[in-house]
């Protein structure tokens, strides 16, 4: 099977300092994939040279099969991102900015309205639509940047940190939706985060840390591997946060 995602010996500098090191790992079609790691880890760069905000400096990035640093519209074509930062324009009303993200794709109007409409409605927002982004709180925002990022019916979705400021229960229905996706349309995805709790039965489990993958499986191997029985301590051994509490 073709990965949705590979990424293969990636290295990448920022002026002198070495960001990302040999990264390698692979994301299925069907696959919920948690790159986890601590805050400064490296997840924002590899999302950066994954959507080509970035050049990558050595190794590569696949989509499908096809090199993004060669053939870049190929791979952006089937991805959605829902990055860190809020990307809404607040003084838009919600149809407003679906559709100019529709547009961006080449979508007809029709199509475009049809597919806002599905979307809005399966995060809950389709009532309002005609709201201006600004009057809505933040877990709903996130929605609405989950929804368009699905408009196109991409087959690889990226999120960087989705769920970074939002309510428990925000938290929980991005996660629960994002996961059903996964099974019901064999969506691959890539959820970063810090927190060890999003990543749930099931998840495989790529571990960055200080610019490296430290670890990469299913919870059982990632346990088996740091010999502990449960993720949170095993995630603390691999990224040594327990031998710099014994020196600290």
């Amino acid at each position: 099977m073709i990965p949705a995602l590979d990424v293969a010996g990636v290295d990448h500098r920022i002026g002198a300092k070495s960001v990302l090191k040999q990264v390698s790992f692979a994301v299925a079609p069907g696959d919920f994939t948690v790159l986890l790691g601590l805050n400064g880890a490296g997840k924002s760069t590899l999302f950066s040279l994954i959507t080509r905000l970035f050049n990558t400096q050595a190794g590569s990035i696949s989509v499908f099969g096809r090199d993004i640093g060669r053939d870049p519209r190929a791979g952006l074509g089937r991805m959605g991102v829902v990055f860190q930062q809020p990307t809404l324009d607040l003084d838009l009303s919600l149809d407003q900015n679906l559709h100019y993200h529709c547009a961006l794709h080449g979508m007809a109007r029709s199509l475009a309205d049809e597919r806002i409409t599905l979307e809005l409605g399966r995060v809950g927002l389709l009532e309002q639509r005609a709201d201006k982004a600004r009057n809505l709180s933040g877990g709903q925002r996130r929605r609405v940047e989950l929804a368009r990022a699905l408009l196109h019916n991409p087959a690889l979705l990226l999120l960087d940190e989705p769920t970074v400021g939002l309510d428990m229960a925000s938290r929980k229905f991005l996660l629960a939706h994002v996961r059903q996706l996964c099974t019901e349309q064999q969506l691959a995805v890539l959820w970063a985060t810090h927190l060890l709790d999003e990543a749930g039965a099931g998840a495989r489990i790529v571990v960055l840390d200080k610019g490296e993958v430290k670890a990469n499986g299913s919870i059982p191997d990632i346990l088996a591997q740091a010999g502990r029985p449960d993720l949170a301590t095993a995630f603390q051994t691999i990224v040594g946060l327990d031998k710099r509490e014994e020196t600290a």
